[in-house]
């Protein structure tokens, strides 16, 4: 055998090895959700454990019910992406296309820089500004939906605006120019030919901030309220499914830990779903 046929082989052999560890690790976190979670659904019963709406764990009986964590998780999620998704798309729409060059490279800097803040610093940024503008200029105690809302959609921003930015860049250059010289003004061209062109791209960014928005813990903790309550209002705190998860996890035992688990299993079936949908759209899209 010739050394590059050795060399080859080999790193087939490693890359297959590192993908089935991949599928792996996602086997064994399956696993591990659903047999500590389905036992504790079953003890609660299914029916009050995701349409309950009492979260008393130290009650006598206790209620473990997380549809207001279910409604917190989704209120937040969405207010994130009216807020995070066109603010995303338009700055990408800039960045590929209208941005100038010594302006480019500042911008994109910020929004890698945005990447690459931790959580915890989101949210204490949000906790100093976001939390007391509210408190003072809209209404509430300013720990509420419309802060965490506000707080998310700024930090899924840095992932729709990469993801759309390459997805626009991706489509060639002709199809723009095409649309220009049949009389599509410049903004028309780009919103009606090039965004439609890039839709698979765009619509995994918006996908993976999805994501990213229904999956944070810390900067929602800090500026949410951590009410475990069904919401009423934008002004009103709420307490998000990992919220839950994290704040409680550390005292918990027996069923209060499994319930905790079994609040995982919702979450990942959340974003299993999520997945799915934007499968289904991808493959759609590509008939």
């Amino acid at each position: 055998m010739r050394k590059n046929e050795w060399q080859e082989r080999s790193m087939k052999f490693i890359f297959m090895l590192a993908s089935l560890m991949s599928v792996f690790a996602v086997i064994l976190i399956c696993l591990f959700l659903f047999a500590n979670g389905i036992p504790a659904m079953k003890k609660i019963g299914l029916i009050n454990f995701l349409f309950g709406k009492e979260w008393s764990p130290s009650d006598t009986p206790p209620a473990f019910g997380i549809l207001p964590m279910i409604f917190g998780s989704l209120y937040v999620t969405a207010g994130a992406i009216l807020i995070g998704v066109p603010i995303g798309i338009f700055s990408a729409v800039f960045l590929a296309k209208a941005c100038p060059k010594s302006l480019y490279k500042i911008l994109k800097l910020a929004v890698d820089l945005l990447a690459g803040v931790p959580s915890v610093v989101y949210g204490f940024f949000g906790m100093v500004t976001i939390v007391p503008f509210i408190r003072n200029f809209i209404g509430g105690d300013g720990n509420s939906i419309l802060s965490a809302s506000i707080l998310l959609g700024i930090m899924i921003l840095p992932t729709i605006i990469g993801l759309t930015e390459s997805a626009i860049r991706a489509v060639p250059n002709e199809i723009y120019e095409n649309a220009i010289a049949l009389g599509a003004s410049s903004e028309r061209a780009m919103f009606s030919v090039v965004l439609p062109a890039a839709k698979s791209g765009v619509v995994a960014g918006i996908v993976l901030g999805i994501g990213r928005a229904i999956g944070e813990t810390m900067a929602v903790i800090m500026v949410a309220g951590n009410q475990a309550r069904m919401p009423k209002g934008i002004l009103e705190g709420v307490r998000t499914l990992t919220a839950n998860i994290v704040i409680e996890m550390g005292y918990a035992a027996e069923l209060h830990r499994e319930a905790l688990i079994a609040t995982g299993v919702v979450l990942f079936v959340f974003i299993l779903l999520i997945n799915l949908s934007f499968a289904a759209f991808r493959k759609e899209g590509m008939k």
